[in-house]
């Protein structure tokens, strides 16, 4: 839906974007990746049947990594 516009499920075009989001004490819409550090995880829902799919920014997925492999 983030690349298309349209939803997979039922092919409406009526698709809204909700912003992730960082809060006190890990809350929003995010993936943790330290102590003090996060990723905003950006929700496309489909305002005709509800689906919905989650997206990281690209510029953030080498910090998923990294977070997930401290050795890597």
């Amino acid at each position: 839906m983030k690349n298309t516009n349209c939803c997979p499920k039922c092919n409406s075009n009526d698709i809204i974007r909700v912003n992730g989001s960082n809060r006190a004490y890990g809350g929003g819409n995010n993936i943790i990746t330290g102590a003090f550090s996060s990723v905003k995880v950006n929700r496309y829902i489909c305002c005709n049947c509800g689906f919905t799919e989650e997206w990281i920014d690209k510029e953030d997925i080498e910090k998923i990594r990294r977070s997930s492999n401290p050795k890597g």
